[in-house]
């Protein structure tokens, strides 16, 4: 299971980049930081700078089709990033019409509403996102983990750094079935 996460140069919740990104890789799966400009992006622990990391793809060099499913961790600054760049962007909408699986937590929803993939689809997020995503059509609810199927693809949304476990307990098991059902229409 090859699996983007997409990032911006900057502002990424460092924890909601790599507790997922452990579990990908506990799964057996390929985990792949994505981001907008090459070189590393800068990781925050809040409002307080943490680790960088390498990126391993840029958004204009590769494409939803290299990959099974995406991660969208979250940070108040990263989706904000994220949903001002048009080929970030147009990444996440390729996932949604391949049918692919997506996975966001906490902020990174914004760049879902920017995409337009919210519309009908039931999903939580940071509180302060509930607006939003309402004017986008979207359903919000105040839960751990949203597994929403009422779409092309999975959509599983988290709130915060604190649903880590239950997110990725959710995802994963979502990534896997798409990989699964992928590779029996072969």
């Amino acid at each position: 299971m090859k699996v983007a996460f997409l990032v911006a140069p900057e502002g990424v919740e460092q924890v909601e980049l790599t507790d997922p990104w452990e579990a990908v890789h506990a799964g057996a799966g390929d985990p792949v930081l994505v981001s907008t400009a090459p070189g590393r992006i800068q990781a925050f622990n809040h409002l307080d700078k943490a680790d960088t990391f390498p990126v391993d793809a840029v958004v204009g060099d590769t494409s939803a089709g290299e990959f099974d499913a995406l991660v969208l961790p979250g940070g108040v600054a990263n989706p904000d990033a994220l949903r001002m760049d048009a080929g970030a962007v147009r990444f996440v909408q390729d996932f949604f019409e391949a049918g692919k699986p997506v996975a966001a937590i906490c902020h990174a929803p914004w760049t879902l509403v920017e995409a337009d993939v919210v519309r009908g689809r039931t999903l939580t997020s940071w509180p302060s996102l509930r607006t939003d995503i309402t004017n986008a059509g979207g359903t919000w609810v105040d839960e751990q983990v949203k597994i929403c199927e009422a779409g092309p693809n999975t959509l599983v949304t988290s709130r915060k750094p604190g649903d880590l476990r239950a997110f990725h307990e959710a995802f994963i098991p979502v990534f896997d079935k798409a990989v699964q059902s992928a590779q029996s229409a072969l």
